[in-house]
């Protein structure tokens, strides 16, 4: 970037500094700020305060939250003209960890620079009251945000919501939620994710159900590694109806849905023998540019044959032979066992040979590979 003579913006110096302290680098990342060995500019004063900042940053959601106060009394001393935002920092860092002592020193100080706690500050207050157990104390601090002169935010609303989650009082959590909403305050996607993970391990499923269904009217669309961790829990208990709908909602709404998520409900669908639900699912994902594999091709013919559809089971079989992957045992048994059943000698044989040939081509190839005699 120098040598092109381009200037570095503060958020470059923000990737940098978080990618030195997630990388355990948190000695280097401290020296690159004082030093300026990257030609920030921040022996300015104004850049200076930023850089700091971003530092505190980078160091509390890495869990260095020791390090970062540290940082922060050192600063105190230089006369460095610290803002809301580095103490809202630290203050949420302690918060993550339950330390309501750590918070009220820290509020302290921050009030003894002259600075007024703020709406944030909040917040972080009732996440830590709520992760030391005193999710009482939380509420109190909430109702009285409103007395104080501060509006109650979505994140004040989460907050308090989340405590309530953490102790297993879901009845109050869908009480904030509607008086969330009578107030305006609109929940975001992390109000949902918590509250439909919460109502999922609890197994109220219609209530997750009538959450999800909110969400998206609402136009907040989930991505797919929420969508994964809400199809998850529902493949592992009862019928798979639920996860069905979670899905199709999903792609209804124009969601992308995981190769994770594809292969769960492929999965459980074969196991209650939904055959027809399988082979439609199966399209989609490939549909959407999902290659299958091995595991895939497995659930796929698992589930036909629950249902007494090997004449299907046979062609995928002979599909994931030409594409080069090779059936487990298990599966392949299962499937032989029922041709046999059926009379179908001559197709089990001819489906022995193809499977022999294929294995005998992946024992080769793997044993050459684990000899590095391949090119």
């Amino acid at each position: 970037m120098r040598k092109n003579s381009i200037i570095p913006h503060v958020t470059t110096l923000e990737i940098i500094v978080d990618s030195l302290v997630t990388a355990r680098h948190v000695s280097r990342a401290v020296e690159m700020l004082s030093t300026d060995q990257f030609g920030f500019g921040i022996g300015k004063a104004c850049h200076r305060e930023d850089a700091f900042t971003i530092l505190i940053r980078s160091l509390c959601r890495r869990s260095h939250v020791g390090l970062a106060s540290s940082l922060l009394k050192a600063a105190r001393t230089e006369l460095l003209g610290l803002d809301n935002h580095a103490y809202n920092e630290v203050i949420g860092g302690w918060a993550r960890f339950g330390r309501v002592d750590k918070l009220e020193e820290f509020w302290a100080r921050m009030q003894e620079d002259g600075l007024v706690p703020d709406e944030v500050s909040h917040c972080h207050l009732i996440e830590a009251l709520g992760r030391a157990g005193q999710a009482e104390e939380a509420l109190r601090v909430f109702e009285n945000m409103a007395h104080e002169g501060y509006g109650q935010t979505t994140m004040a609303y989460n907050a308090l919501i989340f405590n309530f989650i953490s102790i297993g009082d879901l009845d109050r959590c869908v009480k904030y939620y509607k008086d969330m909403l009578n107030k305006n305050c609109p929940p975001n996607i992390d109000t949902y994710f918590r509250m439909i993970r919460a109502f999922l391990k609890e197994r109220r499923v219609a209530d997750a159900l009538l959450m999800f269904d909110d969400m998206l009217a609402r136009e907040i669309l989930p991505n797919s590694g929420v969508i994964t961790s809400f199809i998850e829990p529902l493949c592992a208990f009862g019928p798979p109806h639920a996860a069905l709908m979670i899905y199709k909602k999903s792609r209804k709404a124009g969601c992308i849905i995981s190769v994770k998520a594809y292969k769960l409900l492929l999965e459980r669908l074969a196991k209650f023998g939904k055959s027809g639900t399988v082979l439609k699912i199966w399209e989609d994902m490939q549909g959407c540019g999902y290659p299958s594999d091995k595991e895939i091709y497995e659930f796929i013919i698992n589930g036909l044959c629950n249902v007494g559809k090997v004449d299907a089971a046979v062609s995928v079989v002979e599909e994931s032979l030409r594409e080069g992957f090779c059936l487990g045992r298990i599966v392949y048994s299962k499937l032989n066992n029922k041709l046999l059943e059926m009379n179908k000698v001559e197709t089990a044989y001819n489906l022995f040979k193809k499977v022999k040939d294929t294995r005998a081509l992946t024992n080769s190839r793997s044993y050459c590979r684990a000899n590095g005699w391949h090119s």
